[in-house]
């Protein structure tokens, strides 16, 4: 009896998990699906951004410096939130900084590198859409304080590691310099009309781009974190269900068990009852 009592409660524990974890998993799902939208809208404008760099290259290219970056910094892009298999781990395998100031996005991602001695900036990171904007904030303001702390060196190097491939497998994205544009010539026939100087005109444009690539970049990270959330939330329901369903046939068993155990005390008792009448009616007998 005692035994079963223990299987009933942890099937009502089970229960109540797998209550908890479905709704994660709508949670995780809904994200996905916002975050589609908010993804495809960022991807135009990078792309608009892009195409228009790549005009103005190709006639004021010339006027502009080439200088190679004097440092080179390195974004790693992790998850704030759990239950998503080795998101973290995947970022940290495949990320090879080398020589640069590091930053770690994501308190998950920062649980794992608390020994790490090259992490130069740490910060939370988003769990939602609506949190990306707040933390890009943070981000642009870390990026500030570390070239001040460089001595005033052009920190334009920037590299993220994160979540972002096809099959939300990790990648290197160089994010700054802004990359080269992919056909050198113009595609029309006369250069875009300034009102600023080429310097200044670039200068602002690579900031815009920054900007929205940034986004692009922590909305395909969400994405893939939302969408590995969601493949390990059904390895474990599928693992939780096979649990209670062979925690349910123990119990049936056990409950098949005692209800045999009562029908032979009933039948016990039944026998010594009637045993004992068949006494008592034989002295009278004789």
């Amino acid at each position: 009896m005692t035994r079963r009592r223990d299987l009933v409660r942890r099937i009502d524990s089970y229960t109540e998990i797998n209550g908890i974890m479905v709704a994660m998993k709508n949670l995780a799902y809904v994200e996905t699906r916002r975050l589609a939208g908010f993804l495809d809208m960022q991807q135009q404008a990078v792309s608009m951004i892009e195409t228009a760099a790549a005009d103005f290259l190709a006639f004021y290219g010339d006027r502009l410096s080439h200088a190679q970056p004097a440092a080179q910094m390195h974004l790693l892009i992790g998850s704030e939130r759990g239950f998503c298999g080795d998101f973290n781990d995947a970022v940290l395998a495949q990320a090879r900084p080398g020589q640069g100031p590091l930053i770690a996005v994501g308190s998950r991602l920062l649980a794992r590198m608390q020994d790490d001695t090259g992490v130069a900036a740490r910060i939370e990171g988003p769990s939602v859409a609506e949190e990306v904007q707040p933390v890009l904030v943070r981000l642009v303001q870390l990026l500030r304080d570390l070239q001040q702390h460089h001595r005033g060196e052009l920190l334009q190097g920037l590299t993220a590691y994160y979540h972002g491939g096809e099959n939300g497998e990790v990648i290197s994205r160089r994010l700054l310099p802004m990359p080269e544009p992919r056909q050198s010539r113009p595609q029309h026939a006369f250069p875009p009309l300034l009102n600023l100087s080429p310097f200044d005109f670039f200068s602002q444009l690579t900031d815009q781009y920054l900007y929205a690539v940034l986004h692009e970049v922590f909305y395909q990270s969400l994405m893939a974190e939302n969408r590995q959330r969601l493949e390990h939330m059904d390895n474990a329901l599928r693992k939780l269900d096979k649990d209670m369903a062979r925690l349910r046939q123990q119990n049936n068993r056990l409950r098949q068990e005692e209800i045999i155990e009562e029908i032979e005390v009933i039948l016990l008792s039944a026998e010594a009852l009637d045993g004992e009448r068949r006494r008592r009616r034989s002295p009278a007998a004789a």
